[in-house]
């Protein structure tokens, strides 16, 4: 498996592996399409770093986009991780996870935070931080609606 940085071309099967994996709704795959577009549109002017997995043939079959969070020092965003639904529990969100820490440990990052939220279709989403040593640090009840929590992941680096 190849980690490189995305590409224009890349994000017709982008867009179709964020709705493939059933998790994500309207509102938050057409958000991820924004930011890709215009992280790629505007390179010198965005924060996002934006990476996919590849197979074999040069197609993505799993992507991370990350960058600092304002105002702070050394602290950085997972803004979104997802992986194909052919190629999950294979490892890749895990390679990518390994990926951003050692590109943010370069760049003198000293934490990762991940917001996720606290419905059954992001079980799996949970799971996965916790077991990549990802801890929950925080729960804002009803943040995103009424009994949607935001929950809130750490990894010191």
């Amino acid at each position: 498996m190849v980690i490189r940085p995305l590409v224009f071309q890349d994000i017709p099967k982008i867009l179709r592996l964020i709705e493939g994996t059933g998790t994500f709704n309207e509102m938050e795959i057409q958000v991820a399409a924004e930011v890709i577009d215009d992280a790629l549109r505007h390179p010198e002017k965005s924060d996002y770093h934006i990476f996919c997995a590849v197979d074999a043939s040069d197609s993505p079959n799993g992507y991370i986009c990350f960058g600092p969070i304002p105002l702070t020092e050394n602290r950085y965003d997972l803004y979104w991780i997802a992986v194909d639904e052919t190629a999950s529990r294979k490892g890749v969100g895990g390679k990518l996870l390994e990926f951003m820490e050692a590109n943010l440990l370069k760049k003198g990052a000293k934490r990762v935070y991940v917001d996720t939220s606290s419905t059954p279709p992001y079980k799996a989403a949970r799971a996965f931080y916790e077991k990549h040593g990802y801890q929950l640090v925080c729960a804002l009840d009803d943040f995103y609606r009424e009994g949607d929590h935001k929950m809130i992941f750490m990894k010191e680096l």
